[in-house]
């Protein structure tokens, strides 16, 4: 190749790759990440997700760029953060495990596909029109955990039968809590048991409600799923402990921090299949056409150390139905 010939080639690789570099750079696309919570409490989450979107072919930094949104447990704040992600037209809104979140979504846009995780009945909710056909720019996953409040009172009559009134810790700003507490009246009816509800809202509240808990006094408690209450769980576990109140709770997570029992869906599980959800999005599916999954796998974990301590037998039949028994 003669000299001239040889410059011209790389003059024309030069103005070629300016052009690639542009090509790459507008393929990122952009997905939008909105929960209730705190980042801190949600390490192992986020990295599911993040990894789920990454088995879909969308790996963050090379493809896919992630717009985080925490409201802090400061629910208020969801439809300002909400309206900010419309505002950047990113081309999916993610809402695992919160229902506060979805519904801020799903206010803020009516054509930004939006994936909810969500505990209750999203067409109760009003978040789809039905499981099947969701319709519009919503679907996700239903993780049931409102019509698990029975079986969890079951759980816990089954562990504590001499209780005659169980405890019930709701947080009345989260959008689940109304149908929840009907559930659990009904259960506990059924038991021939009183229900005590106990509102806790922000973390002053927590000092009364177990004042009152151990006043009336419940002979067991139940915590269900709440944002708030996950990030508080800790805290929960341990004034539960230490005020020798059987407690059932609705995540693995609380009984891996010293709670005596959990039964419920797996969150781990509701964030990846929210992040397969939106990958399916980015490669061109509708909303509309992904009917609402609903989970179908629920574990029973039983913390043995914790029910010796608060001198409770245990019931073989209730081992023998445990998912994870931890010593």
């Amino acid at each position: 190749m003669r000299r001239r010939d040889i410059i011209k080639a790389i003059a024309g690789s030069a103005a070629v790759w300016p052009l690639a570099a542009r090509a790459q750079q507008s393929a990122m696309q952009v997905v939008g990440f909105l929960n209730a919570g705190s980042p801190t409490e949600r390490v192992n989450l986020v990295a599911t997700f993040r990894q789920a979107l990454g088995e879909a072919g969308y790996v963050e930094g090379r493809n896919v760029s992630i717009e985080y949104r925490w409201a802090e447990n400061q629910y208020d704040r969801l439809p300002r953060l909400a309206a900010d992600l419309v505002q950047r037209q990113v081309a999916a809104i993610a809402t695992p495990g919160s229902t506060p979140a979805a519904l801020a979504a799903k206010a803020a846009t009516a054509t930004i596909p939006i994936v909810f995780g969500v505990g209750g009945d999203p067409v109760r909710l009003g978040l789809v029109a039905s499981l099947s056909r969701p319709g519009g720019n919503v679907t996700g996953i239903s993780f049931l955990t409102t019509l698990l409040v029975t079986k969890q009172l079951d759980l816990l009559h089954e562990l504590v039968p001499s209780a005659e009134t169980i405890g019930l810790l709701v947080n009345p700003k989260f959008p689940d809590t109304e149908a929840m507490t009907k559930e659990a009246r009904e259960a506990a009816t059924s038991h021939g048991k009183k229900l005590l509800v106990v509102s806790v809202s922000n973390e002053s509240d927590f000092n009364q409600a177990f004042a009152t808990l151990v006043h009336e006094p419940v002979g067991a408690l139940l915590v269900p799923v709440e944002p708030f209450f996950l990030s508080q769980r800790k805290r929960i576990v341990e004034m539960a402990d230490r005020h020798a109140l059987p407690a059932i709770y609705s995540l693995r997570e609380f009984a891996v921090d010293g709670g005596l029992m959990s039964y419920g869906t797996s969150l781990v599980e509701s964030y990846r299949q929210v992040a397969v959800y939106v990958g399916r999005i980015l490669n061109g599916a509708r909303p509309a056409d992904l009917p609402v999954v609903q989970s179908t796998k629920f574990e029973l974990v039983i913390n043995i150390k914790v029910a010796k301590a608060l001198g409770l037998q245990v019931p073989d039949k209730l081992l023998s139905l445990a998912d994870e028994v931890i010593e």
